[in-house]
């Protein structure tokens, strides 16, 4: 009996354990079929969704988002957008002008639950789902619904007839079912920013006037009966006439599609498992000319992200023109197409590279923003840096976004939800900026060789999961063998800031002794740099004892390593066995890759304005 009793504690405990470390993920399979009337800008539709609860929680609600009901007069993104100090000037007050014509809605008809109906309430873009059936762990249900909608004139990446004279632009059209994961729901209000989603599969029909050309999430499964670019051999339509359109889009958790009268549609291979396609409007020569020149790029841009992070996994992606900036979705994105060549690339580059950070690696954005935007704008500045060479220190850009935040008084902690921020501004740079920052300066911690080991490793262990910043510590923690729980706890959690000097330089017979003082309150591990008259450097590092460990790094020739510094001691001193007369230049972090936001303290003596930076020479 004691055996027994024994034995079936083992067995709970290792269940328990198993539990914490496999991570569960809601599952969802959806069907749908709409038809869409452009003379009225609305589509009817059905969904049939088939959720498996993979959780061990019983449920006894659903939610669903209904994002075009955003786009009224009085909604939560309307009020926040003319409330907030410094509006998107995109959006302002915009949606309160909106005529009954001109909103965006979706209502639902019908809904049931295992073939019963239940009861439902729609408060703003959520939609509150009472169930009479409870949905037990580990079981799978199926949700029938019907519904009708009405695209809203384009305010903000989803609508109609906008400035670039895009007809549609169908981003967050559909009814979809809110996350669960291992937090719990998160049926967020649609108020501008981010979004989360269930990995699944899709099954889209869209009945349309044939005059459209469609671009979308997924694969066209009858692109002979299509044409409109999807196959070589000519298809003819009548006016009048009505196709339908089917897209298939397997391990995704979002559905977008376009559609325009006047799309041109390119494919261009970047090699024999992926195609891009390009929708564009060729109203000018110099239109058509800039999406031409840039399509090679892009390509480009594919294969050295291929290269650095992990494979992209599916067979196709498309560039589509939008005519509202840029946004991110699964196998495609909706951009700007009016632009300059540069600013056609950089817009493409970017979103596409979304493509890993968000589409592949689905992490909550609206929570972690910044390792969407932020990971994106730093494998960007990666790219661009390689496609266009005199470009290569792009990261500093970043940096110094961040510094201006910092010193402006408005930053909020990266820990902050993205609706939630007090100022677009501190949203825009914290996000961006100081998350691209985030990756740059943990290159500077751990050594550029482990960081970009440690970023193919967080792709191949968390792709299509939902990976949370604690995920991607541990992973960087067993790539390079540090303590990194400080750096997450300091840089995301909080908004202190990094600031060290070199204090005193002083003359001791044949040594020198140098004191640094750490002024902000956030610590780090320092690189210090010596440079001497005949032209030799070395290279002194001072690990932070937190870290438990020291980086390997070999940027340079010559480097002595240090005793570590403990992080509540405001200074550090030591000695070098040359005279302080030998000694052209002293400087913290050469390579500023360390977010120090007063460099100009990290230079003994003071160089004067306008002096070239001291980027220290790494041993070839």
């Amino acid at each position: 009996m004691k055996f027994n009793v024994l034995l079936l504690l083992l067995i709970s405990v290792t269940s328990e354990v198993s539990a914490q470390s496999d991570r569960w993920q809601q599952r969802a399979k959806y069907q749908m079929e709409v038809d869409f009337d452009a003379a009225k800008h609305q589509y009817k539709g059905t969904q049939k969704l088939i959720y498996s609860n993979n959780s061990p929680d019983t449920l006894h609600k659903v939610f669903y988002h209904l994002y075009l009901n955003a786009f009224q007069p009085g909604s939560q993104m309307d009020v926040r957008s003319r409330t907030i100090s410094d509006p998107d000037a995109r959006v302002k007050d915009r949606i309160s002008k909106l005529s009954p014509t001109e909103i965006g809605y979706e209502k639902v008809l019908s809904l049931k639950h295992n073939g019963k109906a239940v009861k439902y309430e729609v408060v703003g873009t959520i939609l509150e789902v009472t169930l009479t059936e409870k949905i037990l762990p580990k079981s799978q249900h199926t949700f029938d619904m019907e519904f009708e909608a009405q695209v809203p004139l384009q305010i903000r990446r989803t609508g109609r007839d906008n400035r670039e004279g895009i007809d549609y632009s169908m981003a967050q059209w559909y009814p979809k079912m809110s996350e669960y994961d291992y937090e719990g729901w998160h049926a967020n209000p649609y108020i501008a920013r981010e979004f989360y989603g269930i990995w699944g599969d899709f099954d889209v029909k869209i009945n349309m006037d044939a005059a459209y050309t469609i671009a979308a999430t997924g694969y066209l499964q009858n692109p002979d009966k299509i044409g409109h670019g999807y196959s070589q051999k000519p298809v003819t339509h009548k006016p009048g006439d009505k196709l339908t359109w089917h897209f298939i889009a397997p391990e995704v958790h979002d559905f977008m599609w376009a559609a325009d009268r006047n799309y041109k549609h390119d494919i261009v291979k970047v090699d024999n498992d992926l195609d891009l396609h390009f929708f564009y409007q060729p109203e000018s020569d110099s239109i058509a000319r800039n999406w031409k020149d840039m399509q090679p790029l892009a390509v480009r841009c594919f294969q050295i992200m291929n290269e650095k992070f992990g494979r992209y996994p599916y067979k196709q992606y498309s560039v589509i023109q939008g005519g509202d900036g840029g946004m991110e979705y699964p196998m495609g994105t909706l951009i700007m197409g009016r632009q300059r060549l540069s600013g056609l690339v950089g817009v493409t580059v970017h979103e596409s590279i979304h493509s890993w950070f968000q589409m592949i690696l689905g992490t909550n954005e609206s929570k972690y923003a910044w390792m969407d935007e932020g990971f994106t704008t730093y494998a960007e500045n990666l790219v661009m840096a390689e496609l266009f060479p005199s470009k290569n220190d792009a990261q500093r850009g970043s940096t110094a976004s961040y510094r201006s935040l910092a010193k402006s008084g408005l930053e909020e902690p990266l820990t902050t939800h993205s609706d939630h921020y007090n100022t677009n501004r501190a949203y825009s740079i914290g996000a961006y900026s100081k998350g691209a920052v985030f990756l740059n300066q943990l290159g500077y911690i751990i050594g550029q060789e482990k960081l970009a080991s440690g970023m193919k490793r967080y792709f191949n262990e968390w792709k299509f999961k939902h990976p949370n910043p604690n995920d991607l510590k541990r992973v960087m923690e067993k790539e390079s063998g540090l303590e990194l729980d400080w750096y997450l706890e300091d840089f995301v959690g909080t908004t202190k800031t990094i600031d060290y000097g070199i204090k005193e330089v002083i003359s001791n017979g044949a040594k020198t002794d140098i004191t640094l003082e750490r002024i902000g309150q956030m610590p780090m591990p320092l690189d210090v740099v010596v440079g001497y008259k005949d032209g030799t450097q070395e290279h002194f590092y001072i690990p932070l004892e937190i870290m438990r460990g020291e980086k390997t790094e070999k940027l340079y020739s010559k480097t002595t390593l240090l005793t570590d510094w403990g992080w509540t001691y405001p200074e550090y001193s030591f000695s070098i066995n040359r005279n302080l007369a030998d000694i052209t230049i002293i400087a913290i972090d050469p390579s500023q890759r360390m977010a120090d936001i007063n460099p100009e303290n990290n230079i003994f003596p003071s160089l004067p304005k306008g002096s070239p930076r001291f980027k220290g020479e790494p041993a070839k």
